[in-house]
């Protein structure tokens, strides 16, 4: 075993974020699964410097049922003694009595800092323990070398070169679920309601709850308000209450201050709203609210992945790696030198109080950016410089999913921003066909964001069956741009129009897909919109059928889920649940490998654990339904273990998008239609759109971390359209997570480990997507 004769311990300090336990379960896991000994150390650094019953070794049951508990449930506290030399000191004697060389720290940046003085100081502290006469000479050779890896667990995601940080994902769907919640009465009054987010000194939960709630007004530390934006705010909630919009929504930081460094709190911003305006106005204080909770499916699945990168990074440890902090990167692990992260992030908060505030948005990383140009570019209507010659129709094709209403108001508004005439299609190709097509205005589509579904009104019917009469409105219409916002049978459609062009001079337009499915089927991006919420729907049912059988003994559930042939959908959701198997069409499987799982199933079941989770997505076998399952398992496990079957079924195409898929749909839109604009401009000649290269019919997408355009006639090349698949699917690789963290063996070959990066200045301005 590549782990043998190691000691790891893991512990959680600094304020708790939703996603700790999945991260000491895979670390846990992960160690015992190289042949380390893992010990968890309760209570933060506090149990470090008190040692005693506070480090204890963990075995693989120790961290069973976890995965879906907030908070952390091996405590954390606030430690003033390990902030001394003494403190550390005898930190240093607990951890070498256990030999324990190797700390995986999961906290904030101030947690990590602490655990970087640790390691440097380890040397010195070991001699001091020998002078002392607490350790020998052989002891301390023993145990010379302390290695550290960090896990930054933080809501406000405020740790410079980490794309996002555990907690914070679910932190906005508790900001999500109370904007939601909040909108209803403030519609039924008349309202104006002040919401309070945290983030002290850092804006992130703010940006991203405002930009996913289409807030009227945002308030972050990073970039003050001008002066005078008393007036401005009031004339713009005015406005909106003019044109007929029944609420307002203020979203403010706790940390928001003026361009003086003064604080701006609620109450002023309330009691300005009353005193100018005389609206009904009303302050919420989130608090403590966004701490708590269910993890996310997002926050999950990316604690398992780091807390196992954690254990590699360990394991690949030499006296020359500097302590690193291990990251997400798009969708790729990697690892980040701990103090270049911590310098960065200290210079944000230096150009804050210096007043840079423009260097402090740009420090905080591409995304960040991102986020605050889209947010004031959507909130509020600027006229059109000049009215464009160019129209465009937006549609919906193929089965309802979350996120595709935020993805068309953004579009929509883009789209007049930019001067152009802007239809919507309702019922897809079909009322494209039908003529079900209107102009809208920028106020057509306030309100969108939030709502699951599609308003359009959606069809699976592909354009070869109505060619003829899509033609004739296409010309009708004068329609230069389509923007499909849809899944498989969106980028299909497309694909006939596009192949219909030597026919028909009407197609020749430019055309853009917005992959938008609960499968995550589209060829030509890692995400589709709808997915994330789709597996938080799946998430939440088997964390209540899990529990159901908390009184009953020895349950195994079969629960089949949606995905037609792709088994996303299965895959990460089995990762958030901690699922014993999921069966998926792109990883075969035999008889063999069903009496293996049953086998692992009956062992579990003579230990303190006695329910079982297997995931089966709908087409993942023609013969092995979810019928035959059942009927195996039970004849199997007959006397061992009872079974139940689950179908999910449209549960999954539910719901209140989330913060993931309500921002995601935002930004594709926007950048659709940009590029949109931008093909339309190079192909107008004469006074008319005429384009038929191929890469004026694209799928935008999410690509490892860069948003790219693929022309549909390059991606019919890599798609099954048989099983209405993409070739190459990246989340097969977390298949080899699943396995692991159920306990099945598999040769760690296979493990990709993340490389080192470094953080700098230069790195932060690259774009990264979301």
């Amino acid at each position: 075993m590549a782990g043998a004769g190691m000691a790891i311990a893991v512990l959680t300090s600094g304020g708790d974020a939703q996603g700790m336990n999945a991260a000491v379960r895979a670390v846990t896991r992960m160690g015992i699964y190289v042949g380390a000994k893992v010990f968890l150390i309760y209570e933060g650094y506090e149990g470090l410097v008190e040692g005693g019953d506070n480090i204890k070794q963990a075995n693989w049951l120790s961290v069973s049922n976890i995965i879906q508990l907030g908070g952390t449930v091996i405590g954390s506290a606030r430690c003033k003694a390990f902030t001394t030399r003494a403190g550390r000191l005898r930190a240093a004697r607990n951890l070498v009595e256990h030999g324990i060389t190797n700390l995986c720290v999961i906290g904030g940046d101030g947690s990590l800092t602490g655990a970087d003085i640790f390691r440097s100081e380890w040397g010195g502290l070991l001699e001091e323990l020998v002078q002392d006469g607490q350790i020998s000479e052989e002891v301390a050779q023993e145990n010379c070398r302390l290695n550290i890896v960090g896990l930054v667990g933080s809501i406000d995601n405020d740790f410079c070169g980490t794309d996002m940080t555990i907690g914070t994902d679910s932190a906005l769907h508790r900001i999500m679920e109370v904007i939601d919640a909040i909108t209803t009465t403030a519609q039924s009054h008349q309202r104006t309601f002040v919401l309070e987010v945290m983030g002290r000194h850092c804006g992130y939960l703010a940006l991203v709850s405002g930009l996913a709630s289409g807030a009227d007004w945002l308030f972050i530390p990073e970039s003050p308000p001008e002066d005078g934006w008393e007036d401005l705010m009031c004339e713009r909630l005015g406005e909106t209450r003019s044109r007929g919009s029944r609420l307002n929504i203020i979203i403010i930081a706790e940390g928001a201050i003026d361009r003086s460094g003064k604080p701006i709190s609620s109450n002023y911003v309330k009691d300005l709203v009353v005193q100018r305006l005389g609206f009904d106005t009303r302050v919420t204080v989130l608090g403590h609210v966004q701490r708590g909770g269910t993890p996310s499916a997002f926050d999950r699945v990316l604690s398992s992945k780091m807390g196992m990168e954690a254990v590699m990074a360990l394991l690949e440890a030499t006296p020359d790696t500097p302590a690193c902090v291990v990251s997400l990167s798009g969708n790729q692990s990697v690892r980040l030198p701990l103090m270049e992260c911590v310098q960065v992030t200290k210079d944000v908060q230096k150009a804050m109080d210096e007043k840079r505030f423009e260097e402090a948005i740009q420090l905080r990383g591409r995304s960040f950016e991102n986020n605050w140009n889209i947010y004031k570019l959507l909130a509020h209507q600027k006229p059109a410089q000049e009215k464009s010659p160019f129209s465009l129709a937006i549609l919906n094709v193929g089965a309802p999913a979350a996120g595709m209403n935020a993805a068309v108001r953004s579009a929509v508004r883009i789209g007049i921003c930019q001067g152009h005439t802007v239809y919507v299609v309702s019922d897809g190709f079909e009322g494209l066909s039908k003529g079900q097509i209107r102009e809208v205005g920028w106020h057509d589509v306030a309100g969108w964001l939030g709502r699951g579904g599609s308003m359009l009104g959606t069809k699976r019917t592909l354009p070869k069956t109505c060619m003829e009469k899509i033609v004739e409105n296409v010309r009708k219409f004068n329609i230069q741009g389509l923007l499909v916002i849809g899944g498989f049978e969106a980028y299909e459609g497309v694909l006939q129009l596009v192949e219909a062009r030597g026919q028909y001079e009407e197609l020749c337009i430019i055309m853009c897909v917005i992959p938008a499915t609960i499968s995550n089927n589209v060829p030509g991006t890692d995400f589709s919109l709808g997915s994330d919420t789709a597996v938080n729907a799946a998430m939440e049912s088997c964390d209540r059928i899990k529990q159901s059988a908390s009184g009953t003994k020895r349950r195994v559930f079969i629960v089949e889920t949606m995905g037609g042939y792709c088994g996303y959908l299965s895959t990460v959701t089995g990762i958030a649940v901690g699922a014993d198997a999921a069966y998926v069409y792109e990883d075969p499987f035999t008889i063999h490998d069903l009496k293996a799982n049953v086998e692992h199933l009956t062992d579990k079941m003579k230990t303190d654990i006695q329910r079982g989770l297997v995931l089966r997505n709908e087409k993942c076998h023609e013969h092995y339904t979810t019928e035959f399952l059942y009927n195996l398992y039970s004849s199997e496990g007959k006397g061992i273990f009872d079974c139940r079957i689950n179908v999910l079924g449209h549960l999954q195409q539910g719901g209140a998008p989330t913060p993931f898929d309500r921002n995601y749909g935002t930004k594709l839109g926007v950048k659709a239609v940009l590029w949109m604009s931008e093909k339309l401009q190079e192909v107008y000649r004469q006074g008319r759109v005429f384009a038929n290269s191929g890469d004026s019919a694209c799928v935008i997408g999410l690509r490892k971390k860069v948003v790219a355009f693929s022309p549909v006639t390059e991606l019919k090349k890599v798609t099954d359209f048989e099983h209405r698949l993409p070739q190459e699917q990246w989340w097969l690789n977390l298949r080899l997570m699943l396995k692991m963290l159920a306990n099945y063996q598999i040769s760690l070959t296979e493990y990709i480990s993340g490389k080192m990066e470094h953080v700098t200045r230069r790195t932060l301005s690259i774009e990264k997507g979301f």
